[in-house]
């Protein structure tokens, strides 16, 4: 007699939906310790800022290359070099940050907020399996928006629209991780290495704004 398949609300296999989030937040902690590695051998070499030209070529670059291999294990090794890059150029901003006079406790501030907000959002999305689906126009808008900002406050400096996208992003990251980990739950997203790159990415949006943010209200920025 065969094993009765359960099924979600969705007709998702209960059984399938689990093994996706426990493969999703496995490769998600291997990356988010390796991209952390990176960092710190960034800081121990003092990598020195990378052209923001080619911080983008990069990271665009490895995520065509992470999502036309996402169905094989080649997809395994293009994450890995992804979040490697991404902690690398994470480095020189941590530098940064440290060298100011409460830099060490702006990183750490920064770091928990991120853990939090991370948590919560994944716990409430994960125990309530709400779908959040209907937020991916507004997110894709807000996403592309903000990184034209963004653009425009790096090459023009201006500080007070930096920190307007900073705080942009911080809501925006928050609304991916709740997406993401929808998606996952609800049968949307069946792939764990495109889970897995969508959630580092927010969380390193996350980060980096949040710090940003704190720095500048703390006078350090």
């Amino acid at each position: 007699m065969d094993d009765v398949q359960v099924l979600d609300r969705t007709g998702t296999p209960i059984l399938a939906t689990n093994k996706l989030i426990r493969n999703t937040y496995t490769l998600l902690g291997l990356t988010l310790a390796f991209s952390a590695l990176c960092a710190g051998l960034a800081i121990v070499l003092q990598v020195p800022f990378l052209s923001p030209w080619l911080v983008l070529i990069g990271y665009f670059a490895l995520l065509f290359l992470t999502t036309k291999f996402r169905n094989s294990g080649a997809g395994i090794v293009c994450v890995f070099a992804l979040t490697g890059f991404m902690g690398l150029t994470l480095g020189p901003i941590l530098s940064y940050f440290l060298a100011t006079p409460h830099g060490s406790q702006l990183v750490m501030m920064a770091l928990g907020a991120t853990a939090v907000i991370f948590f919560a959002l994944s716990a409430y999305a994960l125990t309530t399996r709400k779908d959040f689906s209907f937020m991916a126009g507004f997110l894709f808008a807000g996403v592309l928006v903000a990184f034209l900002a963004g653009l425009a406050a790096l090459f023009f400096n201006l500080p007070t629209l930096s920190l307007a996208v900073s705080a942009a992003f911080v809501l925006l990251a928050s609304g991916l991780i709740l997406f993401e980990t929808s998606q996952i739950v609800n049968g949307g997203e069946t792939n764990y290495i495109m889970a897995t790159v969508t959630l580092y990415v927010s969380l390193y949006n996350l980060f980096t704004s949040l710090l940003h943010l704190l720095s500048a209200f703390s006078g350090d920025d």
